[in-house]
């Protein structure tokens, strides 16, 4: 990918992948640079191709399966002839139609080559890479991403390999790649481990839940630890602490009790400003209480006090600048 968005500039997704909102009518363009990194030359063929999310996973579809997305894509070069360590750039086209209707859709383009048939082989080799499209369509703003950590599981393998297994449920309008960490702390003896990465792979459509898994060494003791979970999908971060028992090999331990849970910096942010946003109204309010009643009071004052005079109970009337 050569090219995003410019108001997607901050989000790691929209760098590797296509990724917009598109009213109905739209069309976009994004450069794909294509590089031989082999010394021989390659005739590398370019083309979009269906792709769907089943279960937790971006399925890609055979050959050049065909879809909605894929007959509103088009490529500028079908097929580039590249020198050896050489490189092209190819331009893909998105048109909406003005009658497509709201949705997010999902689907490839691949730059695919295929190996040199061997003197006696029949087997034919495809190499593909591609880049992964997510479009949501519709009018108005873009529907907002977010998901939520829920149960945090320790497991131990028959071999002795210690895992946490983490679950998510995207809670937003938009699908998600999640990608992100698990760091473990105040162990047996206060040792600590990691940070660990979740495997990589899990993508969630809205409304759906899924998996994620850190693997950690062998060698890890079993006993109490704290688990700290740091996931996050484009701009969107979620962490969670949880305190876990490792089991014996070959056992799955309790769900872990949860310690804390945090927001992404800019969420935390947002509340911040709605929290001041609030105060600042409430304190205009009151002092416009204030200002409001002390106007009625002096609306009611007798004359003779606006007038300068203050009277006493019981007393003369006495002039106020004596």
């Amino acid at each position: 990918m050569l090219e995003a968005p410019t108001d997607r500039r901050d989000d790691p997704r929209a760098l590797r992948y296509i990724v917009d909102h598109l009213p109905p009518g739209t069309t976009i363009n994004r450069q794909l640079l294509i590089v031989n990194r082999t010394g021989e030359p390659r005739r590398v063929d370019v083309y979009p191709a269906a792709a769907t999310l089943e279960g937790s996973a971006f399925r890609f579809g055979e050959g050049r399966a065909a879809s909605e997305l894929t007959s509103w894509t088009t490529v500028d070069r079908d097929t580039v002839e590249l020198e050896p360590w050489g490189e092209a750039r190819v331009r893909a086209t998105v048109t909406v139609p003005t009658a497509a209707p709201r949705g997010e859709r999902y689907g490839v383009i691949w730059a695919s080559t295929t190996s040199k048939p061997r003197a006696n082989g029949q087997v034919t080799q495809i190499h593909r890479v591609g880049v992964r499209m997510y479009l949501d369509i519709g009018p108005g703003g873009e529907p907002a991403s977010d998901f939520t950590i829920g149960d945090v599981r320790p497991a131990r393998g028959p071999e002795g390999v210690p895992t946490v297994t983490v679950q998510v449920t995207n809670t937003g309008g938009r699908a998600i790649d999640l990608t992100g960490t698990v760091s473990l702390s105040d162990g047996p003896a206060g040792s600590r481990a990691g940070p660990f990465p979740v495997g990589k792979g899990v993508t969630l459509p809205p409304g759906g839940s899924g998996l994620v898994v850190a693997q950690f060494p062998t060698e890890l003791p079993n006993g109490r630890w704290k688990a700290e979970v740091n996931l996050e999908s484009g701009l969107v971060k979620r962490s969670l602490t949880a305190q876990i028992e490792f089991p014996d090999p070959g056992a799955a331990g309790r769900k872990g009790s949860i310690v804390s849970r945090l927001r992404s910096p800019w969420a935390v942010g947002v509340v911040v400003a709605a929290l001041l946003l609030t105060t600042g109204l409430a304190v205009l309010v009151r002092r416009r209480s204030h200002r409001t009643a002390a106007a009625a009071h002096r609306e009611h004052v007798p004359a003779d006090r606006q007038a300068g005079h203050v009277s006493s109970v019981g007393g003369d009337a006495r002039p106020a600048n004596r």
